[in-house]
């Protein structure tokens, strides 16, 4: 679709024909167009159509650095994107090294400009921060650390997390977020200003996300069943008279002398397996029984809330965050005082954090913090890419990524103490150790476990309400991030489709979720979420980053990335971070990779073990999206024309300039 030039519109105009007759450390023209001598520098004065050079007039606000010098000409595009006589009227930029001719007065080139300049952008920066720490700060924050950390070696669990967060974490963390910052782009149209052979990483990333959507909605579902349920003068999952209650339901908080057995359940596990999920009614996954009108009813209206949060862009979902990314810190500090104040709690910190450092010995160990970490902050999923392209270009993403980083682990270290201390009260009440009652992974350590401490407690009826809620928000803020990972990459890819079409497009994605959730609402959904979890997500999203890593670090290059940040912060990425860049995180990828796929996860779930072929399935699932990266590769080579070195080269040669902001003129990186 065709737009009409404009003014703005940006040029890079050298060609290897053009005639110089420069004088050395002086400015000069080039076929008409005012070239920056690298010995002089260049002020920008505007006077009609002219450009005037300043010698080392280095102190100029106009001054532009790294050798791009600015142009400008007075002969204007035609509506059909060919040059009239001449040059454009644009003012652009070029370097001294370009030797290819490359012109944006096509259409191409003035739909690329007309998206730069209409491109939203945060209404504030905490708006950015909030939605960056909501995405960050999630579900597993508040069940995966606590139970890895025990699993682990307590306290001595922390110095191989804090390693892999600082040599592995962060630096890819940091990494996304200044690549979507620079190029403004989504996680698949990207590729062509980086190494256009690596686009199949965006179609990845897109079908991780969708799957991620399709069971971890689920989840805010059963929450949000909870929360309707705790609207009651007495909890439901505190008795064991009700209709879905077994013989085997033992209430050991009643005022009767209770004991527990082996075949003891607890009335918050019946709660949560016979009436939420209704396992009961299921065979497995090969029998998964109906689908649960009441689960159907809840995940529809969380889908409604999301659509209305994000159909505007991230000026809607900036706003929303303001509550979904605070609320949860408001009730983690009400909970972390109150489970500080209840009996025992000190047994439950106690073994939350007493250290055995013989665990540091167990490469597994390392592994398992290599993991939490990543999943933790969450590069891979085109979220940081997509938040960071609708900053400022001159944004201090540096400070943004240590900052988000670090509220993340710290929220995860604090979470284990608000875990923690109610395990310890649940010990203390069941007269147990605290082993015995940890044994919850996963959301039952959520929906069972915590629930039942909560059932338990004074005023148990307000804690429930606000927890319940705080695992709604919780969630919402990755759904959010989630889902504008996918849309930002598809509009930015289809501008000519969708771009004015963003609440239809958004309303659709929302309807494929939607169905796409069904089987995890099924009687037996709860092992479909299990398999989804385990194998859609973890080998496909390592193996993505690991790929994105490689290709920015060794085909775009160390030195052209630095020289980006540089054009954005004003200073380049230390020692530190091009180690970590080119070599360290790379190997950690590559490292928990391995360990993944050489060690599948035997999954079981409540009763139930799943059999052989799931695994089979599970890997299937994985592959499914990773499949895009090579067979874009090989369709990318076939398509572009040349011998197979020619075609090589310039597939993995960026395509696309990137404009850099600078003042009322762009100019082009190439």
């Amino acid at each position: 679709m065709e737009k009409k030039a404009t003014s703005n519109e940006t040029e890079p105009l050298t060609s290897k024909t053009d005639v110089s007759d420069c004088n050395e450390g002086e400015d000069c023209k080039e076929n008409g167009l005012l070239v920056r001598n690298p010995k002089s520098a260049l002020r920008l004065v505007e006077d009609g159509n002219k450009v005037h050079p300043s010698q080392g007039d280095k102190g100029e606000a106009a001054q532009i650095s790294n050798g791009y010098s600015g142009v400008q000409s007075s002969v204007p595009c035609n509506g059909m994107g060919e040059v009239e006589d001449a040059q454009c009227t644009a003012p652009a930029a070029t370097t001294t090294t370009t030797t290819t001719t490359s012109t944006t007065c096509g259409a191409e080139g003035q739909q690329q400009l007309m998206e730069l300049e209409d491109r939203e952008t945060w209404s504030k920066k905490i708006d950015f921060l909030l939605s960056v720490i909501g995405y960050a700060v999630d579900l597993g924050n508040v069940w995966r650390f606590p139970y890895i950390c025990y699993q682990n070696g307590g306290g001595a669990f922390l110095i191989p997390y804090t390693i892999m967060a600082i040599f592995g974490g962060i630096p890819l963390f940091y990494m996304e977020l200044a690549l979507g910052q620079y190029h403004r782009n989504g996680c698949i149209s990207i590729w062509r200003k980086i190494c256009p052979i690596f686009k199949g990483i965006g179609f990845a990333i897109c079908i991780i996300d969708l799957y991620v959507a399709s069971y971890y909605n689920t989840i805010m579902a059963w929450a949000f069943y909870y929360l309707v349920s705790s609207f009651t003068a007495e909890l439901p999952w505190t008795s064991c008279t009700n209709a879905w209650n077994t013989g085997n339901c033992t209430n050991y908080f009643s005022k009767d002398n209770v004991s527990w057995s082996l075949h003891s359940i607890s009335p918050a596990e019946e709660f949560y397996t016979r009436q939420v999920l209704q396992v009961h009614r299921s065979n497995g996954l090969d029998d998964l029984g109906g689908i649960s009108w009441q689960l159907t009813l809840c995940l529809l209206l969380i889908f409604t809330i999301v659509y209305f949060s994000i159909w505007k862009g991230v000026k809607t979902s900036g706003k929303v965050v303001w509550v979904t990314a605070t609320f949860p810190y408001i009730i983690l500090f009400i909970l972390l005082v109150r489970g500080a104040t209840l009996p025992g709690a000190w047994r439950g910190v106690l073994y939350y954090l007493k250290p055995d450092w013989q665990k540091l010995l167990a490469t597994e160990v390392w592994v398992d913090a290599a993991a939490q970490i990543f999943f933790s902050l969450g590069p891979g999923f085109g979220v940081l890419l997509a938040y960071a392209s609708y900053n400022k270009f001159h944004n201090n993403c540096y400070q943004d990524a240590l900052v988000t980083s670090t509220v993340n682990c710290v929220t995860s270290f604090v979470s284990g103490f608000v875990i923690f201390t109610v395990l310890g009260y649940m010990a203390e009440m069941r007269n147990e150790d605290v082993s015995e009652v940890a044994k919850d992974t996963g959301p039952s350590l959520l929906f069972i476990t915590y629930a039942e401490a909560i059932a338990n407690m004074p005023a148990s009826t307000f804690f429930a309400i606000i927890f319940f809620l705080m695992l709604l928000t919780l969630g919402l803020d990755s759904t959010f991030a989630g889902l504008e990972g996918v849309i930002t990459g598809v509009l930015d890819e289809f501008p000519h489709v969708w771009s004015k079409r963003r609440e239809l497009f958004v309303l659709g994605l929302i309807i494929i979720c939607f169905l796409g959730s069904l089987a995890t609402l099924t009687f037996g959904g709860a092992y479909v979420v299990k398999l989804f979890e385990e194998y859609a997500t973890g080998p496909a999203v390592l193996t993505v980053v690991f790929l994105e890593a490689v290709a920015v670090a060794w085909f775009y290059g160390i030195t052209q990335f630095c020289n980006d940040v540089k054009e954005m912060l004003g200073f380049t990425p230390g020692w530190y971070w091009r180690v970590c860049w080119a070599t360290i995180s790379p190997i950690f990828l590559l490292f928990v990779t391995c360990s993944f796929l050489s060690n599948p996860p035997e999954l079981r779930l409540f009763d139930y073990n799943y059999p052989y072929w799931t695994t089979v399935v599970g890997y299937c699932i994985g592959t499914s999206s990773i499949i895009c990266i090579p067979v874009y590769m090989v369709y990318r080579l076939i398509i572009t024309p040349g011998t197979l070195k020619e075609r090589i080269l310039k597939s993995i040669t960026p395509e696309t300039a990137t404009e850099i902001p600078f003042g009322d003129i762009r100019m082009n990186a190439v």
